[in-house]
């Protein structure tokens, strides 16, 4: 483990969004006692707000490439972040910061890059020293990310894509990564933490997956009006009310 605390300081410009949230208002310090931490609660709870503000205050690189201090997205966490003092032990540069939403855009920007690579080849076909060029270009990025990422469902893509960057002295911050994910490539991202946080990393997770809240070994962090407390996989809101839903769910339906 590298990341062991976060603080939340106190200071006068503490006020209006995200300090409107419940769970971030009342924040005041975390700790982290298992090498994977799951963030979950309802939308809207703070736990995505609170993994970005980490991101930027711990300077982690995004798992896309684009630099999280020109990301507009997160402008609204920025004050958040500056408020947070992060406990290391040790201190790790390494990891990444990962939302679902990034991966969909990025394997998009994969295919135009390709697409371009392609086209600037078609334009220099006499060229020997472009056609070389653009061929290695174009194997170092089918190495590192496929053939083509469109050409696999999104789901294989991503553990992929979150296998190739994972290393075992970072710290990966991952939201809501069971928007790419079937439930079985849930059970294998489950198993892709468990064998990683063995091997040394460490990862903090947003998530609405009862699936994926069941690592083993993971520490559970549930939001909701009364702050951030720790709770049991089987006391999780999420996990109660699925099995609820199982158990009947022509009740559920009904009643909606």
């Amino acid at each position: 483990m590298y990341l062991r605390r976060i603080e939340a300081i106190a200071t006068g410009q503490n006020t209006g969004y995200p300090w409107t949230v419940p769970a971030i208002r009342t924040l005041r310090e975390l700790t982290f006692q298992s090498p994977v931490t799951f963030f979950v609660g309802e939308n809207g709870s703070g736990k995505s707000t609170l993994l970005e503000a980490i991101a930027l205050r711990a300077a982690l690189p995004p798992a896309t490439g684009a630099p999280l201090s020109a990301d507009d997205t997160l402008d609204s966490v920025r004050p958040l972040a500056k408020s947070l003092r992060l406990g290391w032990r040790p201190r790790t540069h390494q990891g990444f910061f990962l939302r679902a939403e990034d991966f969909f855009g990025f394997i998009r920007t994969v295919r135009q890059r390709k697409e371009a690579m392609d086209s600037m080849a078609d334009r220099f076909a006499d060229d020997a020293r472009v056609q070389g060029y653009m061929r290695a270009q174009k194997t170092a990025l089918e190495d590192r990310y496929g053939a083509d990422p469109y050409a696999r469902s999104h789901g294989e893509s991503f553990l992929d894509f979150f296998l190739s960057r994972c290393v075992p002295s970072g710290l990966h911050l991952i939201d809501e990564p069971e928007a790419a994910l079937s439930p079985q490539r849930q059970l294998a991202f489950v198993s892709l933490l468990k064998d990683l946080s063995a091997a040394g990393a460490q990862f903090i997770v947003a998530t609405h997956s009862p699936i994926i809240l069941a690592c083993p070994g993971a520490c559970c962090l549930h939001f909701d009006d009364s702050g951030v407390n720790a709770l049991a996989y089987d006391d999780l809101p999420h996990v109660t009310l699925l099995r609820s839903f199982l158990a009947a769910p022509e009740r559920f339906v009904r009643d909606l």
